[in-house]
């Protein structure tokens, strides 16, 4: 009755929706052992939230005695409905660990990463994935042509559906440049406790493959040493690269260019010292070899971060709804962004210091990281917008921005 319980697994997205008038909580899950389209009523899901590794057999009796107004609740039915989390594949148990090492191995295996939200995100279909990438990117306004030479974009991450008309002010920019390389810089949301994950497999969408830079990919490995991830398993469902990728072949299609896929795993993980001293301390000679490889003379080299801004709201772990953290989070965002724009790393790590970053920038490590390597270059804040999520009462910013020299 005392042992403690099995965690809820970290790496779920938990989606409220509405089915024939009825509240539920749709889970979705990249490593595809949940069932697709597998949802939980708001009851059980608030019982699952509390699965954290520290609570017990008798602990989750209580709870489901006060849902049911003091009702006894068995021992037996209580570990049924564990039984069930269990064999669904929701939580951190044995059987998730094994079917996700059967998972690792075949990924592993493979010499092209097949697209993970084709189908899902966006189009499957090459025809309608173009009419999707041209309806994006032309509906909104053209960007101004830059003045000088496009050294790095960011872009976001969030999905296509919500962040379309900050997607086009970003990459219509690529209209003026032809890169023979580009550095993608994501965010390693599953990447738990490296700070950076690299692959040397192709990326494959529904609009081809974009071929892998190895040797490059190899170079960095060995600066970076033991700050890079033993397994790019990381890479096999993550979204921040791969919803670049189809932008970047839409708009160069018919051009020969490589691909570096970095994905940047969390500073909270990986420091115990929130500081620009300790991160540099750790990551310098892989960062030395990425500046280099970003200037090399030989073609042109540029660099896309992939990132969000802030996520506030009870869904990332404030208390209150989003609507009363927004102007603050606003305001933090803006003073990040024009640290981007001045290359300030000092004052990035500062701002970021100074909030404790208590409004979740997911893409504080791939900023980071971008702005140690790009060289003596102009920012500008093309686009930027915060998108609310009306049934979590949270949001989510993100920004379009182009560095140019």
């Amino acid at each position: 009755m005392n042992e403690q319980l099995p965690r809820m697994r970290w790496d779920l997205e938990f989606i409220p929706v509405q089915h024939d008038g009825q509240q539920l909580i749709l889970i979705r899950d990249q490593l595809g052992l949940v069932e697709e389209g597998k949802a939980v009523p708001p009851p059980l899901y608030q019982v699952m939230a509390l699965l954290d590794g520290t609570r017990t057999l008798r602990d989750l009796q209580m709870v489901f005695m006060r849902q049911k107004g003091g009702i006894l609740v068995g021992t037996d039915e209580v570990k049924a409905i564990l039984d069930h989390l269990d064999d669904s594949y929701l939580l951190d148990s044995e059987r998730y660990r094994e079917g996700k090492a059967r998972i690792a191995v075949e990924f592993a295996s493979k010499k092209v990463r097949p697209c993970s939200h084709c189908g899902q995100s966006y189009p499957k279909d090459a025809s309608e994935l173009e009419r999707t990438l041209n309806e994006i990117l032309t509906t909104q306004p053209p960007t101004p042509k830059p003045e000088g030479k496009i050294r790095a974009l960011v872009v976001p991450h969030i999905d296509l559906s919500v962040g379309h008309r900050v997607y086009a002010r970003g990459y219509q920019t690529l209209n003026h440049t032809r890169p023979s390389r580009i550095v993608v810089l994501g965010v390693g949301h599953n990447l738990a406790n490296d700070l950076f994950s690299l692959t040397d497999k192709d990326f494959e969408t529904p609009l081809g493959v974009i071929g892998n830079d190895r040797a490059l990919i190899h170079e960095l490995r060995e600066a970076g040493g033991d700050i890079i991830s033993d397994s790019d398993f990381p890479h096999r469902s993550e979204h921040s690269i791969e919803f670049q990728t189809i932008f970047l072949q839409y708009l160069l299609k018919g051009e020969d260019f490589t691909l570096i896929p970095i994905l940047c795993g969390s500073i909270q993980s990986c420091f115990s010292d929130w500081s620009r001293e300790a991160y540099l301390e750790k990551a310098t000679p892989f960062l030395n070899r990425l500046r280099k490889i970003i200037t090399m003379p030989e073609g042109e080299t540029l660099l896309v971060a992939g990132v969000d801004f802030s996520h506030i709201g009870p869904k990332f772990g404030h208390e209150s709804p989003a609507q009363f953290l927004e102007g603050q989070a606003e305001a933090h965002d803006k003073n990040l962004m024009d640290c981007l724009c001045h290359l300030d790393a000092d004052r990035f790590w500062e701002e970021s210091r100074n909030v404790n970053d208590q409004f979740n920038v997911c893409g504080f490590s791939a900023l980071a990281c971008m702005l140690e390597v790009l060289p003596l270059c102009k920012g500008e804040t093309l686009d930027y917008q915060l998108w609310h999520e009306d049934p979590t009462r949270s949001a989510v910013s993100f920004a379009a921005m182009r560095f140019t020299s």
